[in-house]
């Protein structure tokens, strides 16, 4: 049998058990369900909305919860049930979209700076402390204010907040295997860099980027949904959960679950997210021993 035919059936039987273990995971088997269901929730809610976020129902201003309405309506009478619904698209979409393209884009930085070392390292590293040194929203800000609002410019903001720290994750793990034997021996047969980089050095910084990846969607989540507030995100009447705690604003005393129900479903995203992250950190970890 092949070595191909020999690897499959153990990847697969080690993704099942790290599965199962994540699942008896005290935190992370919650924050494993609730991550699936807000994708879930940003793949269909769009299309199991009962009402069109859309719609405005002038007879129906800002109501409270009912029958018809399961969360009440905003001050334009649109159901708050259905734009929290069609709003993960948005939210939930720019948040892992902007995480993993920062994480594509770092990861690929940090494994070059890291395996080839010398001034290629110290140039990147010195960059990478420059990106760092300036609050990360600020940079998000100044690149909106240059290319202007919406889905494309937000996300792209939010990927370049998380670039260096992906990179310098990824740096420091390969500073910490590219030593090992079997890449040196690799190396010494003559093997190309790109092939041990890819071949050999990935595969071992994987574990900790899979961890930093599900933290970063929260972080990702609310920057982005705090660009959205401040107005430079997603723009109205786009019902992105941000923008629709922006509105809500005005009405706080007067109609608060118009802010409540925005809110609590940030918290809810961003807790299940780092719920997962904590749990893949002790399942994928073997120095760790809380995977209980």
């Amino acid at each position: 049998m092949s070595k191909a035919g020999i690897r499959t059936p153990r990847r697969k039987g080690r993704r099942r058990s790290i599965l199962l273990r994540l699942l008896r995971h005290r935190s992370g088997g919650i924050g494993l369900l609730l991550s699936v269901l807000f994708v879930l929730m940003a793949i269909v809610g769009p299309y199991v909305a009962p009402i069109d976020p859309a719609f405005q129902d002038y007879l129906a201003i800002s109501q409270g919860p009912g029958e018809e309405h399961l969360l009440g309506t905003d001050n334009f009478g649109r159901d708050l049930f259905s734009r929290i619904l069609a709003g993960a698209r948005y939210s939930i979409g720019i948040g892992v979209s902007a995480t993993l393209l920062g994480a594509l884009v770092g990861g690929l930085w940090g494994l070059w700076a890291g395996y080839s070392g010398g001034w290629i390292d110290n140039l990147s590293m010195r960059l990478v402390d420059i990106l760092l040194a300036f609050p990360g929203i600020l940079l998000a800000i100044a690149l909106i204010t240059i290319t202007g609002p919406g889905v494309f410019p937000l996300t792209l903001a939010a990927a370049v907040f998380g670039v260096p720290i992906f990179a310098r994750l990824v740096r420091g793990s390969v500073l910490a295997f590219k030593e090992q034997t079997h890449i040196e021996a690799a190396r010494g047969l003559g093997a190309a860099g790109g092939r041990i980089m890819f071949r050999h050095l990935l595969p071992a910084v994987v574990a900790p980027v899979l961890v930093y990846i599900s933290l970063r969607i929260g972080v990702t989540l609310l920057v982005a949904s705090g660009l959205s507030f401040l107005g430079l995100g997603v723009q109205p009447p786009a019902p992105e959960w941000g923008a629709m705690l922006s509105d809500a604003q005005l009405y706080l005393s007067l109609h608060p679950i118009m802010a409540f129900a925005p809110g609590v479903t940030i918290t809810l995203a961003v807790l299940g997210f780092n719920l997962l992250g904590d749990g893949l950190r002790d399942v994928l970890d073997p120095r760790l021993g809380r995977d209980q």
